[in-house]
């Protein structure tokens, strides 16, 4: 088995340095390819412009038709009784209850006992983790709540709250006071204070969920419960799973081949304050929610974000999470990928987790924090020199041609992250500025703004689903609000650029330079009352 832990900084030379540089390097280049090609030649440089935009037109085609058809399975399965179908299971067989059962379940109950692990629904428990460093108890409240509100039996269910040493004493007695009103509700609840400055942890999520974890295992193991019957979910403080959510995993787990060789994957969606949200916020938030929706139609291509679940037992085998990164949520998919030299997978579902839109008490902080949170995600271009490094320069038994086919799409992703909507922008204009006189170069602009008008027809596809997944207008905004979720889609170019370009540059220029983003920045939040009030607390005391 693989060494799966991420070297330390300090450890990063020669293949390592050079796959960091990689994704950076061909960001640069591409951008600055269309002024290359037209040094060279305007045929040559016109023909680029028309393949990339071919290329872009297909993907936004089957983009919006993934979305839509993921908007649909997801309204499918938000309608299941999942909780009676799970007694199906536990049963070997339906019952005469009359629910919608699809398909897919009566196939489900013939494979039931040849699964490698004979496991039912009524057999598991649940654990969630929820991190949190100083969030208000406006916000973490909401998110126990959500999770007694299940349409499951939170008695199955042991709750987590894994706080950091480092808040101080007013965020300690906030967890200690919420475990004392709700735990109670549940099978069992902890708080886990993560003390600081443990060696070789950077100040991120991964060292607090794992040092919660560690206690989660005492816990278990006093009990005498069966690890590989404990689903764990990691939650942020302001992740709220949807009331079917917990019925739904576990059917899944116990109807997929190989269920400890898998974690799986809620949709993220960013509705909680998306009416209070600012324009900008607004778009981007919306963007992401079409972005996991339509992650539910690529099965192939999912990997974990945020949260979601994972079986204990290879959990404690893979000493939980990454300690040493700020994105251990992306960065979890590749240690478990490599701990099971391959044989691994993510499995999508489409049931939500309903998260917070970025909103801080000010527009100027709000696009900081909004900037900061886009750059902590697209710093998971770090983990293409460790694919490279524990797929090809370290032994293992996985299938080089699938090591290579994973490391391929990362890379892609990342460059296509920091190019795409640049290019986009300024792809056509390019040729006519160095060859004038071209009849080619010249017709170009006008394509280009042809084939974006035709793209403008999957944007209202895009924009239906955005529209339809929003939750119920809040009382205090009025009925205007909703035309500006419309008219929004205009600052679209804008916020694809500055907090999609400029943050993956942003991002792969500091793995280029080993200016390595060695602390979790905590996303601030800012709580809006019905009265319209905001409340705001200091995202990371120990930083003030």
């Amino acid at each position: 088995m693989t060494d799966i832990e991420i070297p330390f900084e300090k450890d990063r030379k020669g293949h390592y340095r050079f796959f960091e540089i990689l994704p950076g390097s061909l960001s640069y280049f591409l951008v600055l390819l269309p002024f290359i090609l037209s040094a060279i030649s305007a045929t040559v440089a016109v023909f680029f412009a028309l393949f990339y935009l071919l290329i872009f037109f297909v993907q936004s085609i089957a983009y919006a038709s993934r979305a839509i058809s993921g908007y649909f399975t997801m309204k499918h399965h938000l309608k299941l009784d999942w909780n009676e179908l799970g007694r199906d299971l536990d049963n070997g067989k339906a019952s005469i209850k009359p629910i919608d059962r699809p398909k897919w379940h009566y196939k489900n109950l013939r494979l039931l006992h040849t699964r490698e692990l004979d496991i039912r629904p009524r057999q598991l428990l649940h654990a969630v983790i929820i991190a949190t460093v100083n969030e208000s108890r406006e916000i973490l409240e909401p998110t126990i709540q959500s999770v007694l509100a299940s349409d499951y039996d939170s008695k199955k269910i042991i709750l987590v709250i894994a706080y950091e040493a480092r808040a101080g004493r007013e965020a300690e007695e906030r967890v200690k006071q919420l475990i004392e009103l709700y735990g109670n509700k549940f099978k069992h609840a902890m708080a886990v204070k993560h003390p600081s400055n443990i060696p070789g942890e950077i100040v991120g999520k991964g060292g607090n969920i794992t040092y919660a974890a560690h206690k989660l295992v005492s816990y278990v193991n006093k009990q005498k419960i069966d690890p590989t019957r404990v689903l764990v979910t990691t939650l942020d403080a302001d992740n709220r799973p949807d009331k079917l959510y917990f019925a739904a995993l576990s059917y899944l787990y116990c109807v997929v081949p190989h269920p400890l060789k898998a974690s799986y994957q809620p949709i993220a969606m960013f509705t909680n304050n998306i009416w209070d949200a600012p324009t900008f916020m607004r778009v981007l938030a919306t963007g992401n929610n079409l972005f996991y929706i339509v992650g539910t139609q690529r099965r192939h291509l999912s990997r974990n974000f945020s949260a979601h679940a994972q079986p204990l037992k290879p959990l404690m085998d893979m000493n939980f999470w990454s300690t040493r990164t700020v994105v251990e949520d992306g960065h979890q998919f590749w240690r478990s990928y490599f701990h099971f030299d391959g044989d691994y997978r993510v499995i999508p579902f489409s049931i939500p987790i309903y998260q917070d839109a970025v909103l801080n008490e000010t527009y100027k902080t709000t696009l900081k924090t909004q900037f900061i949170q886009l750059r902590r995600w697209t710093y998971g271009a770090s983990d293409i020199a460790y694919i490279a490094d524990k797929g090809f320069w370290h032994k293992n038994s996985i299938p080089k041609a699938d090591v290579f086919a994973k490391f391929y799409r990362i890379l892609y992703t990342h460059v296509n992250w920091a190019t795409n909507a640049l290019l986009i922008w300024y792809i056509g204009l390019v040729p006519p500025l160095f060859h004038p006189q071209s009849i080619a170069a010249n017709s170009l602009p006008l394509i280009v703004s042809k084939v974006q008008r035709i793209d403008m027809v999957t944007l209202v596809f895009l924009m239906y689903v955005s529209l339809v997944t929003l939750p119920p207008r809040p009382a205090r905004h009025k009925r205007h609000r909703s035309l500006v979720m419309l008219a929004q889609w205009v600052t679209l170019p804008i916020t694809s650029v500055i907090f999609g370009s400029i943050a993956a540059f942003n991002s792969q220029t500091r793995l280029m330079l080993k200016k390595y983003l060695s602390r979790f920045d905590v996303t601030a939040k800012t709580v809006v009352k019905e009265s319209g009030r905001k409340v705001t607390t200091v995202a990371d005391p120990s930083k003030s």
